[in-house]
């Protein structure tokens, strides 16, 4: 049976997640203000000169730029003591520059692993295991490898 602070880290992260799959960059950064501490970690795979809130914040700007109808399906949810472990699978149309990429109008699907860390209903740490190969892959950034015959 959930605890009234799993309750509270389900809802959290559940608004969260409904805010990243709006489209609406206002709707997320006020959500980001709203359920991440102010001086909370954020861990993951990204060149950002920000910490925190606002480099979370950064991360949104440049995906919702690249991929508009960016899309992010949570495909398990484990919730222990002050955590919560998501695995996620991503889906966009890449229609804007990505990080000096110009636009290629491919489709990418890409997965993604988050923990969150939680103190008083709100997130205090952030660490992310993003596929980015696959991503850079899909777009032609990086050659996909080829097969050598033997």
């Amino acid at each position: 049976m959930p605890t009234d602070h799993q309750a509270t880290i389900k809802a959290t992260f559940e608004r969260f997640h409904h805010a990243t799959n709006s489209g609406d960059l206002a709707l997320i950064e006020t959500t980001i203000d709203e359920i991440f501490e102010p001086d909370a970690v954020f861990h993951a795979p990204v060149p950002s000169d920000r910490t925190g809130p606002e480099a979370v914040k950064r991360v949104w700007a440049t995906l919702l730029r690249a991929f508009p109808d960016i899309r992010v399906t949570i495909e398990d949810v484990i919730t222990a003591g002050d955590k919560v472990v998501l695995r996620n699978t991503v889906t966009g149309t890449h229609r804007g520059d990505y990080n000096g990429l110009p636009a290629t109008g491919k489709s990418v699907r890409y997965d993604e692993i988050f923990i969150l860390r939680f103190a008083s209903g709100r997130i205090v740490e952030s660490w992310g295991v993003v596929d980015m190969l696959a991503q850079l892959r899909q777009l032609g950034a990086i050659p996909a490898p080829t097969q050598t015959s033997s």
